[in-house]
Order: structure tokens, then C-alpha cells, then sequence
């Protein structure tokens, strides 16, 4: 037994003499076997880069583009959206609170009426479709594409805890909004507008779930999730 540690502490000895102890200052690249993104590929502020002809490393911005907070001075427009649409403001619209209580029913300041609400829930599929489905699948189950990678934790939307009773359409707006878990912030892709509409998409894919295609109460839950109202706070 006294020759198995022996021969432990010698060969701990050669490890730490080997390896640079984290950071010592030497000449020679360290040997690091956990390199904890020490060297990484970026572009420092004011620094030469050789990767680009003129040996600059600030670049101007490509043309066209506008960081959100930075319009030109009169504008008011991000990719023909008003800029306002992708966050700030305190109001049930824009954060889907009201006095900090989760509340259901959809903003007056989305207009809607029996002429409007079938294309916007045709938009919010459409948005549903390019942001939600990855993950949570074509009927809101969770059974997207990354369902196939094993991706924890994508909700089954279409399950009662995640109904309006139990889960407030602001708090959905809510986490569509700033994330959740392992679900990112789509604040700044998805206009406020176009959240809205994703909640009422999914209040409909829940419904749709639950009864069949002929039951007429489709349209009517299509017509109650789209409702301008901002009731039963929670």
C-alpha cells in the first residue's frame, strides 16, 4: 500500500509541475486541459485586425441596419415596425401585468374585432410557426424537431396547467416575452404585437385539442381568446 500512494504523490507532483498553476506569468502558451474560454475568436474596440484589408478592427455597421434604441434622429420605424413594439412601457400590452397580477384577455390596443381577429390569428400561427414549433411542436404537445435531440424541458402547451385558468394569458405574453427555463427571451424578434397574436394562437391549438373539428365551440374559443378585454387578474 505505501508504494500505491508513493506513486500517486510522484506522479501528482509531475502533474503540478507540468501544468502552470492558473495564473502564473510565463513566456510559453500554457498547457491547459480546461482552457474555460480563455482564447476566444473576437474582435476587440480600437484594435488592428488582419483578418480585414485595410488592417481595421472597428467596423461600421452594415448598411441598413438599425440597433433598437439607436434610430436615426426622426425616425421612428425598426424594419417598418414601430420601434416601441419591441419593449418598454408599463402598461398590460406591453407587459402583460396589471399591478403586477397576471391577467387574462386580449389588449385594447390591438383593435380587434369580427373583422380583424381571423387574420390576426393567421398571423400569430404564422409566428407561431417560425419561432414556437422547433420546440413545442405543430399542436403545441412539445414534440418539436429538438424533442429529437433531447432538449429538456420544452412545455406540452396543451396540457390544463398550462390552460388560462391556471396560467394567465399575461403570464404567456410574459414568457414568450422574457423567457423561461431553458426557453431564451424573443422580446427582441417578436414585436408586441405579434406576441399577442401568439397567445391567442395557442389558446386556439388548446381548444382545438380538446374537441373535434365540427364542434362549433371552436369558433367561439377562437373568438373569446381574442377578445379585447383584460379581466380576471391573477
Amino acid at each position: 500500500m505505501k508504494y500505491f500512494f508513493l506513486a500517486y504523490a510522484i506522479i501528482a507532483a509531475l502533474v503540478i509541475g507540468l501544468l502552470p498553476m492558473r495564473g502564473e506569468k510565463r513566456a510559453e502558451t500554457p498547457l491547459r486541459l480546461f482552457p474555460d474560454m480563455d482564447d476566444q475568436d473576437k474582435l476587440k474596440a480600437q484594435k488592428p485586425d488582419a483578418f480585414f484589408s485595410d488592417g481595421a478592427g472597428g467596423r461600421h455597421p452594415v448598411d441598413g441596419t438599425n440597433p433598437v434604441g439607436f434610430l436615426p434622429e426622426g425616425q421612428s420605424e425598426l424594419g417598418g415596425i414601430p420601434e416601441y413594439e419591441f419593449g418598454g412601457g408599463t402598461s398590460y400590452y406591453a407587459t402583460g401585468a396589471i399591478e403586477d397580477y397576471y391577467s387574462n384577455g386580449m389588449p385594447d390596443e390591438l383593435g380587434l374585432d369580427a373583422n380583424n381577429v381571423d387574420a390576426f390569428l393567421r398571423r400569430g400561427e404564422e409566428v407561431y410557426n417560425i419561432n414556437c414549433m422547433p420546440c413545442h411542436g405543430k399542436s403545441g404537445d412539445g414534440l418539436g424537431i429538438t424533442s429529437s435531440f433531447g432538449v429538456p424541458g420544452i412545455a406540452n402547451l396543451t396540457l390544463d396547467n398550462f390552460g388560462q385558468a391556471a396560467y394567465p394569458d399575461g403570464r404567456l405574453f410574459d414568457v414568450i416575452s422574457n423567457g423561461k427555463g431553458n426557453m431564451g427571451a424573443y422580446k427582441h424578434n417578436i414585436p408586441i404585437r405579434d406576441r399577442w397574436a401568439v397567445v391567442a394562437y395557442v389558446r386556439a391549438l388548446q381548444t382545438a385539442r380538446k374537441a373535434p373539428l365540427s364542434d362549433p365551440s371552436i369558433k367561439a374559443a377562437f373568438d373569446a381568446a381574442t377578445q379585447n378585454t383584460e379581466s380576471s387578474a391573477q
